[in-house]
């Protein structure tokens, strides 16, 4: 019984193996970040998304001409603008550098060359450091100090590891026996808030990135 069992799984197996393909690459895009905040009592306070550069090597493993497994490893920037509404005392861009390593199931359709797909899974993060550019007035003088400086992290109080759902869609075209173009539109939803509940009333900060991106990759 267990032989056969054996013998049956290979011959399930082996026409699969036989059609699997391995491919790699490059991507590069720009991303659209969201920046989601439970500001309580900070009403004048205002939180606007921002476009950033995302770059990223690729790899898939094709089982069949349908279904395959792809991890990316990209920088992202998640970046967005604070300002105030009514002091105006306020005005400033944070960047905020991540590394992401989504991991995803990937379903193609379409014809030989040109070909739809979409891509579904989780991904985890870092965030690296961040930046902020921008103008801070004085509450006494009314002088507007610029800004240009790195943000130190707090323990206490940022998250650092990062993680959530991913999906996305987009086109591929086979220009040649081993090369393919794609093109993608990509959204990363973060379930993990940037900040720890470290103050008395929790005010939870959530990132949800769109990206569009391209990238060549060469199939084995």
């Amino acid at each position: 019984m267990k032989k056969k069992a054996i013998l049956t799984f290979l011959t399930l197996l082996i026409p699969l193996l036989a059609s699997a393909q391995w491919r790699v690459g490059v991507t590069a895009g720009t991303a659209y970040n969201h920046y989601s905040i439970d500001k309580q009592y900070w009403l004048d306070y205002q939180y606007e998304g921002a476009w950033s550069p995302t770059i990223g090597v690729t790899g898939q493993y094709d089982f069949n001409s349908w279904f395959g497994v792809r991890a990316d490893l990209s920088w992202t920037q998640k970046n967005h603008r604070e300002y105030r509404r009514r002091l105006k005392n306020v005005d400033y861009k944070v960047k905020n550098h991540y590394l992401l390593l989504p991991v995803m199931a990937s379903f193609n359709f379409g014809g030989q060359k040109l070909r739809g797909f979409c891509n579904l899974g989780v991904y985890g993060g870092y965030w690296l450091s961040s930046h902020i550019d921008g103008v801070m007035t004085g509450y006494m003088d009314g002088i507007a100090y610029p800004l240009d400086t790195k943000v130190e992290f707090m323990s206490e109080r940022d998250k650092r590891w990062d993680c959530g759902l991913v999906g996305g869609l987009g086109l591929e075209y086979r220009f040649d026996r081993h090369w393919i173009m794609q093109a993608e539109a990509r959204c990363y939803y973060s379930t993990t808030s940037t900040v720890k509940d470290y103050q008395q009333k929790r005010q939870t900060r959530y990132n949800t990135t769109i990206g569009l991106q391209a990238g060549v990759a060469y199939c084995f």
